[in-house]
Parts: C-alpha cells; structure tokens; sequence
C-alpha cells in the first residue's frame, strides 16, 4: 500500500496543537499472550477511543476532514489515548496520521448485519469479500492494531438464523482475515443481548458494555473474564451520555468504569465516543451526546477524567501494600526452577519476599536456586509437599502468604492482582495457571487433557477450588487452620485446604488475570504418573471429607470445573432467558451441570464391566455386541472431547487430536485404579482424625 512507513514517520512528529506525540515504529508488534497484550515483553495495555461514524467527506470517505482529523488524533495523544476504533475502514492518509500521533487502529469492517443475511448465498459472498478488501486496505500498516469483523449482530436475527450457523459464520470471516493477514489480531465485538453465542474462537475478546451502576458493572466484568477464559478482555464499547446525564456525571460514571475495568485487569477499554459529531443511518445524530468533546472539539469534563487514568500506570496502584511471602516448595526442579526464580524476581510489587523450601532435591535445585541472592533458601529432607508449605509459611514474615510451584513462571503483575482480590475480605484467593506455548507435539497435546491442575468457580468471583501452583492466604487464616495437612505429600493438598476453610465459613475469591505459566508434563509417562498421584490424593482426601465425593469415590464438585475434556456431554438443554420476543438485553446462557451419566463411559467401573460382558459374550457367543457398544461409547466420549480440545495450531494435525483421545480414556483409568488402591489400604487402617480437628 502507499503511505507512510516506519522509517520516515519518526520525522513528522508536530501537531496542530503543539502537542508532540510519539510516532509509532514499523515492527513494533502487538501480540496476545493470555490475559494481556504485549509488544516483545513489554505489556501493552489498549487505552481508547471510539471514533465514527460519520458523513462522507470531500475526500470521499466516511471521515472528517483530514486537518479536523489531524486535529483530533493531536488531542486523543494528548489525553494519553493509545488506540482508536473505527466503523469504516480507514484510508490510507487516516492510517498515516494515525501512526504519526502515535495511534493504534481497531478496524470494524462494516457488512450488512440487520438483514437475514445467511439466507443468501450471494450475500454472504459479498459480506467475505468485504472481509478480504478490508483487511487488504490495512494489512502491513504499523497502525493497524486488530480488525472486528462483526459488531452486535441484533439478536432477532441471530434467533431467526440460529446460534450455531451464526456463531460458524463469524468463525469463518475470522478465517477469511487471518488468510489475508495472518499476522494480524482478529476479534467480534459482542454485547450482553447475544451473549450466548459464546465467540471463543478469537484473538482476543471483545464486548461493548453499557452498565451505568458500579456494582452491576464489576459483576459483570468478572463474567466476562471467565467468559474469555485464557485470552484477553477488550471493553470494545462503554459510554455515558451527557445530554441526559450530564456532563458531570458523565466524568463521574466514566471514573468508575475505567477504575473498575483496569483493577480487575481488563486488558484494553475503548470509549464511545471521542465527539458528539455522530452520524448513521444517513442521518446526523442529535438526540445523544456520547463523546468526550463536543462536535466543536471543545473538552468536556470527561476528558481530563479519562486523561488522568489513560496516563497513569497500569494496572493502577493498591491503596496499601502489604508485605507478602512467596513460597516455592522444589524436589527435583531443575527443569524449570531458573525460569520461575527469573520471573519472580521481575514482580511488579513494591514489598514481597521469596522464600523457596528445597525439599531434599537431589538433582540441581539447589544450585540454581543459589545463583539467586534475593531468596530465602531452606533446605531439608524430603518430608512431602505439604510439610514443605508448612515450613515456607512458619518462615513467612509476610501477613499474605502465597503459593506457586517450581514449575511455574508468574506474571509480572501477579501480586497485585492477588492481593487486590484479597483486599475484598476473603480468606484465600487464586488464580488462574495457564500452559506456556510448547515446542513439540506430546506437551502440547498434555496441556489440552484432562486432569491438569484447574480452578472451580462456585459464581464468577468466589471459587470452590484453586489449584495449589497459584494460591494465596491471609497468614492468620492459615495458621488458625493448622497449614497444610502433612498427610498429602505431591497432591491433594489444594483441594483438602479449600473444603476445610469452606468448612469453617471462609470465602475463597478468585482473580482471573492473576496468571501464572504453568509449564506441563513433557511425556505420556509424566502425564500418567501425575494422574496416579492424583489418584492417590483423591483417596487421602477422601478420609478427610467423605462426604464431598459420590458413590464411585470421585470428588463431587458443587462448582464449574474449567477446561475439563472428560465430561464433555451435559443432559438437558442449555436455557437461555432471552425477554420479550428475543430482545432481552442480557442473555446468558444456563447450561445444566454434569451428572454422573455424563462422565460414566470414561470410569474405571463402566470399563471394566464392559469388558467383561465383551469376553464373556465372546466365551458364550451370547449377545457380544453389548460389550462391544459400551467401548465405542467410551471411544466416542475420548473423541468428542478431543475434538473440543484447544490444540496449538502449530500440532493441529490427525494424530493430536488421536493423541488428546488416547490421554483422555486413559488418564481417569490410570486415576481410578491408584484411587481403588489406597483406599483399600487407608481401609485397613484406623479410621483417622481429621486433621483441623487436632
């Protein structure tokens, strides 16, 4: 395309107003990685605004005129604004300007969404070629940031076509971007009223949210975290009007709203709308009054709202920082101790401790763990998982405790978001621990199984589980429950601490951008031994909360287990309260919970009766096909979880998804044995006290 490129915009930094903005460079990419957006390590936050529609101008496009755009991007830098969105596809010269105030693009690629467009297959046609044309206008260009191709599809016409055949159209323009820009960020901006569609498939994530009421708003946004799961939240739409609610309120809710978004950890909000000047539907828009200047470009109070939190740093201060202990327990760590004593170091927290209990490793934990001057360093015998968090937390001099495992690389703001979850009144708080990209086919295809350490949400914000590799107590708390139960020597550590504090009343909060990278087992061999562990601690955990298990001694959880591939089929249908003639304004969908039917093809039980109705058809020639049934039932479970399964595009080949099959029959046979097996031998003991009882 012809326009100007990094090597020369450095040189046309002077703006109409005097402001000098900082152009951006050709190359300077931005990625996603998990929650967040970077550009090479550093995190990149989106700080924007809207930015159309509006008439055609004597240019030609649906833009103002270029000297009033100029003017406008001047002051959009000058408010410490990062990134604008458009409803057009911009031009050339837009693009150009943009880069030399320093501006990032999301580009909305207007199509025709209020009409039944699926019925027409020359409709849809047109609306792939204007995908294509979009991004061909774009592409290469160090302003574009990302494209949005769909905003807020109506959600009559969403019910008059389907879900399911929506949902796959979007999917396949997102495909039709990425083959014309496969460099480039991709996402849908969704909204509350089809919230239902469930648009997983993207980049990133992107809802236009409009909830005027603090509370309404951080619920919501807490939805919207688990909705995107692993991927970033992009706020892609918020305002207040200001001719109904007044140019002082405006600044006040528009406070609120970026406050809430950027402490819970959205990655990006855009802002409708830069100015009043508005105009769609051939019409010029008079009766609202969304935008941050007027249609004169004359600052309202908002503006200088919005400048005070986009030129802050984020994620924004705590009020307090109280001091935290970081415990590391290690046997045998070398693999990956190096890579999560680094990252603990780079923590974005003014006041924490790392204390690291090397428990009796004989491989070279130890002397990698003493290259690191800033560790607390305790050695001992091997004495278990468990007594090792005890003696991290008798060390501790921090009045929050928090735990990861060797394994794992933290966040950089991972402190920050843990102890502001904390700062809500709960006892304990985790996070999420997601796998880091992997190199080769078997480790991506392990972090994909079932069986992985997971949290499990009772609501959006309270959580029935945090897994142990991302968890962080008040000190008093755990203290007054007696640690860790030194039973649970490699699992089941977790899970005994989070049923006990429940137990006693305590809440357990959960922070979706609190992250860690949570490195997986690299072979099918540690894949399985992990699951006989897990087995083992199953059976521990059993003696200490009966109750909490069904009647194959598996945990019943009361939660949603999140990325579970081995009860894949729900009975009942989803429900979706949609108000007056599918226009209610939010739609969510209610899924009924897994029931025993759904998860009983993969037991240990259903197997080996199958098996042995299979054999002794076989010996009787009596009805051999009900055995045979059965094991394609459970074939058929193993398949359709991995084809579920969220591969790494780089292995997305035959024998992963064969892979991810094979791991999800054989990952609770190999749990379910070792669970039957020291069950047997926890029987022949006494029956033991429970340990918060001492």
């Amino acid at each position: 395309m012809q326009g100007i490129v990094g090597g020369n915009l450095r040189n046309l930094t002077s703006t109409p107003s005097g402001f000098c903005a900082e152009p951006l460079a050709q190359g300077e990419v931005v990625t996603a990685k998990g929650k967040f957006f970077f550009i090479k390590d550093k995190k990149f936050f989106l700080k924007g605004v809207s930015y159309g529609p509006f008439s055609i101008g004597s240019h030609g496009e649906s833009f103002p005129e270029k000297s009033v755009v100029e003017k406008d991007f001047a002051m959009m830098a000058e408010m410490g604004a990062n990134c604008v969105r458009t409803y057009t596809v911009p031009p050339d010269w837009l693009l150009d300007l943009a880069a030399i105030s320093g501006l990032r693009l999301l580009i909305g690629i207007p199509w025709s969404q209020h009409i039944a467009f699926l019925n027409s297959s020359a409709v849809k046609a047109e609306i792939r070629n204007c995908i294509v044309q979009g991004v061909k206008v774009c592409r290469n260009h160090p302003a574009t940031f990302a494209y949005l191709v769909g905003n807020e599809i109506p959600p009559d016409i969403v019910r008059w076509h389907g879900a399911k055949p929506v949902r796959a159209f979007i999917k396949e323009l997102m495909a039709v971007a990425k083959d014309c820009d496969s460099e480039g960020l991709v996402s849908y901006a969704n909204y509350p009223s089809t919230e239902y569609l469930n648009i997983d498939f993207t980049d990133f994530s992107c809802f236009n949210v409009y909830l005027h009421r603090e509370t309404d708003f951080r619920r919501y946004l807490s939805r919207l975290h688990n909705l995107a799961e692993d991927k970033p939240l992009v706020l892609s739409e918020f305002g207040v009007d200001s001719m109904r609610e007044g140019a002082q309120a405006q600044a006040e809710i528009l406070s609120q709203k970026l406050s809430s978004s950027f402490e819970m950890g959205a990655a990006g909000t855009i802002i409708f709308s830069w100015t009043d000047e508005w105009f769609t539907g051939g019409y010029a828009i008079q009766d609202w009054a969304f935008g941050l200047v007027d249609a004169e470009r004359l600052k309202k109070p908002a503006f200088e709202t919005v400048q005070q939190y986009y030129t802050a740093p984020l994620p924004p201060a705590l009020p307090e920082y109280p001091k935290v202990s970081v415990i590391v327990c290690a046997y045998n760590a070398e693999r990956t101790m190096d890579s999560c004593l680094a990252s603990l170091k780079e923590l974005n927290y003014p006041n924490y401790e790392v204390i690291v209990v090397n428990d009796g490793s004989s491989d070279r934990t130890l002397e990698i763990t003493q290259r690191y001057d800033y560790v607390r360093l305790i050695s001992q015998e091997n004495k278990g998982l468990s007594v090792a968090r005890n003696v991290g937390m008798t060390a501790a001099t921090g009045e929050i405790v928090a735990y990861t495992d060797s394994d794992c690389m933290a966040d950089p703001d991972w402190l920050t978001y843990l102890v502001a979850n904390l700062s809500s009144g709960v006892a304990a708080v985790g996070g999420p621990n997601l796998s880091p990209p992997e190199d080769s086919l078997v480790p991506a295809c392990v972090a994909v199984s079932p069986g992985v350490p997971t949290h499990i949400l009772l609501s959006d914000e309270v959580a029935e589980h945090i897994a142990g590799c991302n968890m962080a107590f008040r000190r008093e708390v755990l203290q007054e429950i007696n640690g860790f139960n030194p039973i649970f020597r490699t699992a089941g550590d977790d899970v005994d601490i989070c049923w006990r504090l429940q137990d006693r009343g305590y809440t357990i909060g959960f922070s979706p951008t609190a992250i860690v990278w949570h490195f997986r087992r690299n072979t099918v061999a540690a894949y399985l031994k992990q699951q006989q562990g897990y087995g083992k601690a199953e059976a521990l955990v059993y003696f200490q909360h009966p109750y909490r298990f069904n009647l194959l001694g598996q945990p019943s959880w009361l939660g949603r287990i999140y990325g579970d591939l081995s009860a894949f089929l729900r009975i009942g249908q989803p429900i979706i309260y949609s108000g007056v003639f599918g226009r209610g304004l939010f739609q969510t969908l209610y899924e009924p919970s897994s029931s025993l039917i759904s998860y009983l093809p993969l037991t240990l039980e259903w197997n080996v009766a199958a098996f042995i109705l299979l054999v002794s058809a076989l010996l009787s020639g009596d009805r051999p096909w009900l055995g045979a049934a059965m094991f394609l039932i459970s074939f058929s479970w193993c398949v359709a979880g991995a084809i579920q399964a969220r591969i790494d595009s780089r292995f997305l080949k035959r024998r992963a998804r064969l892979l991810v099959a094979l791991l999800i029959y054989l990952g609770p046979l190999v749990r379910s044995i070792e669970r039957y097996k020291w069950r047997i031998k926890e029987l022949k003991k006494a029956e033991p006290i429970k340990f918060d009882e001492l």
